[in-house]
């Protein structure tokens, strides 16, 4: 009888195991399914798209790794200790004080732990913030509960509002919940975006997790980033701020596309009677 309890109590956990490694091969997949959006069973940063964010990705991966090597060695020593320096094993204790290759080692090692941090880190901060010269410039302002975009070299403003669920069910396919907008932001593919951000009322936060940008919207103050999007496509972002009763309802989306397709969409906005009419425009263009 004990047998057959044991011989269960195995089988189930050979059946958890094997659930958990099948649902993390389907979270992976489902994963890499999804561009510029968040996906299912997603455990790993969005897929790049910009510069920026392809080093922001190898950089977490570094850290990744690193910190599991660090675990594993701490946790060897903790085995080690138990194991070797207990009343049963050591009846005798040591009366050793110093040692000072230990010491030595204790110090050093972590400084160049820190080193090797410091240096990639330090060299992706100066990557975000360094702003270079840029093909186009929009200034996003942050309202409860929207987005004011504007094209100063261009003439162009409106306002970006979420899409209901009635909304999103007449557009093919189907966008995102909760991160669908009506009027959407167009870039030309591989050409630098500088983004200056303000808010007209409290603290906001401009992220688009694909781009690798996140900056804070403040009343009175002009922040600014920049991307440079290598890929064509819809990418989704939200207010990462909490801002309020509707700070769940700010989506971001911009669409990137080709040379000639931003300079046919400029031009349907130029053409159009007024910028009030870009959600027409932009939806025709979908």
């Amino acid at each position: 009888m004990m047998i057959s309890l044991r011989r269960s109590k195995r089988l189930s956990i050979g059946r958890i195991i094997a659930v958990a490694i099948a649902a993390i091969a389907l979270g992976s997949s489902a994963a890499e399914a999804g561009l510029g959006q968040p996906s299912p069973w997603e455990i790993k940063l969005q897929e790049s798209a910009t510069p920026v964010m392809d080093n922001v990705t190898w950089f977490h991966n570094f850290l990744l790794w690193l910190i599991t090597g660090i675990t594993l060695f701490v946790l060897a020593l903790l085995v080690v200790v138990v194991m070797r320096f207990n009343a049963k094993s050591h009846p005798v204790p040591s009366r050793t004080t110093h040692n000072t290759l230990v010491e030595v080692a204790w110090t050093l090692i972590p400084v160049l732990i820190l080193v090797a941090i410091a240096v990639p880190s330090f060299r992706l901060l100066f990557q975000q913030l360094d702003v270079p010269k840029a093909d186009l410039t929009i200034k996003v302002t942050g309202n409860q509960w929207n987005w004011n975009f504007s094209y100063p070299d261009d003439k162009i403003d409106f306002t970006s509002i979420m899409l209901t669920d009635e909304e999103r069910a007449k557009i093919t396919p189907t966008p995102p919940r909760l991160l669908a907008v009506d009027n959407e932001v167009v870039v030309p593919v591989n050409r630098v975006v500088r983004v200056q951000v303000t808010s007209n009322d409290v603290i906001h936060s401009f992220a688009v997790p694909s781009f690798g940008i996140k900056v804070d919207a403040i009343p009175g103050r002009l922040n600014e980033t920049w991307f440079k999007a290598t890929k064509e496509g819809r990418y989704y972002g939200q207010c990462s701020e909490l801002c309020g009763k509707d700070h769940a309802f700010m989506p971001v989306v911009v669409r990137v596309v080709s040379d000639d397709d931003y300079t046919t969409w400029k031009k349907q906005v130029a053409a159009a009677p007024g910028n009030s009419t870009v959600a027409s425009t932009a939806a025709s263009t979908r």
